[in-house]
């Protein structure tokens, strides 16, 4: 009779919850499906640690949701045509730009102190060590110089003149006042040793609307208002991010009232929420926002098996990406061609297209060398198997089905393929990142419009242990025409002429195929009905870059 009884008691506690007014909450709880495997701003490259630090640092320029770039730190964006950009030489016949920034002057850490070009100064230097693996290290070493006018208004003087030249998302400020000791002591362990990995909850390290006060590792974390914060006032008292990497508890969890809300970035699965969309379109909102998420499959290139092109077309030729496309995700995620989005300006139709063709692929993989066939699985004449490992994070329900039909796929056509899942902060924070994938490892990157992909293809961007595991071409991919256009694209002025270019990195992207695409993705936010203000943007810029403008209705309203 006890049990039954507790057992009403907290039944009818959550339908109270479930009914509770919206407004009446001074605090959301969102959802998602990966914790950060660093909370430095500048070290590694993941998602859930941009969703986070949407909310608590910002970067001194982004792209909005309408996909224009705009100041978020600066009291007005630099440009060519007001002055705040000059193009100059610095050496005979090299010209470069000097950009000038002001920041704004209500700018505070958490502590009181303000934020100030000491705070820049000291993040162009540890950028520009070489031993302080920061993610983006390309783009501090092309600044030549930092004149620093006052407290506020600083110069970048850098060696190219490049179409994005007052864009600085990757220039993530890092507190002087705290973090110059630590790194100071040892910058080859300053990844490691940050304050924003060793003492997270300390107030001086957060400048957003909000700062973190309490981390789970792998299970939440939690953010109250940030009082030295002068902009627009969060409208939430404090916000929980809780990490459930199962899609399918994700939303169980959605449904149960334990959470308000599932982040789109990194929330439900697209197969999910159009069934969840028909169950329960009473109580929420589901938007799906198309953009530049593109899901692929990166190749080690070290692996012999893999060196050989022919085995990457036919990897690419043996499966069938039209039919993933309509079966689980009804054509709202279509098949990538390239790493280029239609939806992005330089976009280039002529890039080669991959159509489902297990017989030329056969064919391929006889021609390079593996003809023999044993037990089903392909080897070539030393007797090595045609086999491979394709790793994946853990928990998300779409790419593990995937994987499960990548691996049927290929197996029809004589390739044998290990599947292998790890959380997502052991996948990025090692596995890509250290490049300790043998094979294959599957996930998306995200973009800016017309983002010039060199950190992910240039030779320069190969992580090692040399730079500290900077860069993000994983795969180790090398191609001396591919760096040309690179570097070309960068600083093509031209809009045709950069299109161009695009167009020339495209094909031989599809050539080569240093990474296998799979599709693009859109982002699908389940929201309550009573949450207002969330504008997803469908690229680089996560949509937590705009919290103060998120609020619970009031009930009246309609």
């Amino acid at each position: 009779m006890t049990i039954i009884l507790r057992l009403a008691v907290l039944l009818l506690a959550g339908a109270v919850a479930l009914v509770r007014p919206a407004a009446a909450k001074d605090e959301l709880v969102i959802g998602m499906t990966q914790y950060p495997s660093s909370f430095n701003p500048n070290i590694g490259s993941m998602l859930a640690k941009s969703l986070v630090e949407g909310m608590t640092l910002r970067p001194v320029t982004a792209w909005d949701p309408d996909w224009k770039l705009v100041c978020l730190l600066c009291t007005e964006l630099p440009t060519i045509e007001n002055g705040g950009a000059v193009i100059e030489e610095y050496a005979p016949g090299k010209k470069g730009i000097a950009v000038t920034y002001t920041l704004r002057p209500d700018l505070k850490w958490g502590d009181g102190t303000p934020v100030s070009t000491r705070d820049v100064a000291f993040t162009l230097e540890v950028g520009k060590h070489p031993q302080s693996g920061v993610a983006a290290a390309e783009g501090y070493r092309r600044i030549l110089k930092l004149d620093i006018k006052d407290e506020r208004t600083f110069t970048f003087h850098t060696d190219r003149v490049t179409f994005d030249y007052n864009a600085m998302g990757d220039f993530r400020l890092l507190p002087a006042h705290v973090e110059r000791p630590v790194f100071e002591a040892n910058p080859a362990e300053y990844r490691n040793r940050s304050r924003f990995e060793t003492d997270t909850t300390n107030a001086a390290l957060w400048f957003g609307p909000y700062r973190i006060v309490k981390t789970v590792p792998g299970a939440s974390v939690e953010l109250e208002r940030n009082p030295a914060w002068s902009g627009k006032a969060p409208y939430f008292r404090r916000i929980v991010f809780r990490i459930i990497e199962n899609t399918a508890a994700l939303e169980a969890n959605l449904l149960s009232g334990s959470i308000d809300y599932v982040i789109g970035e990194l929330g439900l699965s697209l197969d999910q929420a159009l069934s969840f969309e028909k169950r329960h379109k009473d109580r929420f909102d589901v938007v799906y926002k198309p953009g530049l998420v593109y899901e692929h499959i990166d190749i080690n290139l070290d692996n012999p098996l893999l060196a050989d092109r022919r085995v990457r077309h036919a990897l690419m030729l043996g499966i069938d990406r039209e039919a993933i496309s309509a079966r689980l995700f009804e054509g709202k995620q279509p098949v990538a061609h390239s790493n280029v989005n239609p939806l992005d300006p330089m976009y280039s139709p002529g890039a080669r297209h991959y159509a489902y063709d297990a017989a030329a692929a056969r064919q391929l993989l006889d021609a390079a060398g593996f003809a023999e066939i044993r037990g089903g699985v392909r080897q070539n004449a030393k007797g090595e198997r045609l086999s491979i490992e394709l790793a994946t994070t853990a928990g998300n329900r779409n790419r593990e089905l995937i994987q499960q039909v990548l691996q049927s796929q290929w197996k029809q056509i004589g390739i044998d393929v290990r599947l292998k899942v790890e959380p997502p902060r052991v996948f990025f924070g090692d596995t890509v990142n250290k490049r300790a994938y043998s094979g294959l490892a599957m996930y998306a990157w995200v973009s800016a419009p017309q983002s010039v992909p060199r950190t992910t293809l240039h030779s320069q961007e190969i992580p090692s242990q040399a730079n500290n595991w900077s860069g993000q071409n994983s795969g180790g991919y090398k191609n001396p025409e591919m760096d040309r256009l690179l570097d070309a694209m960068e600083v093509e002025l031209d809009v045709a002429r950069r299109k161009a270019l695009f167009g020339e990195m495209q094909r031989i992207y599809t050539e080569d195929l240093p990474v296998l695409p799979l599709y693009f993705r859109s982002d699908v936010f389940v929201l309550p009905k009573a949450l207002k203000g969330v504008r997803p943007t469908g690229h680089l810029n996560v949509s937590t870059l705009w919290v103060e403008d998120w609020r619970w209705a009031d009930p009246n309203e309609k």
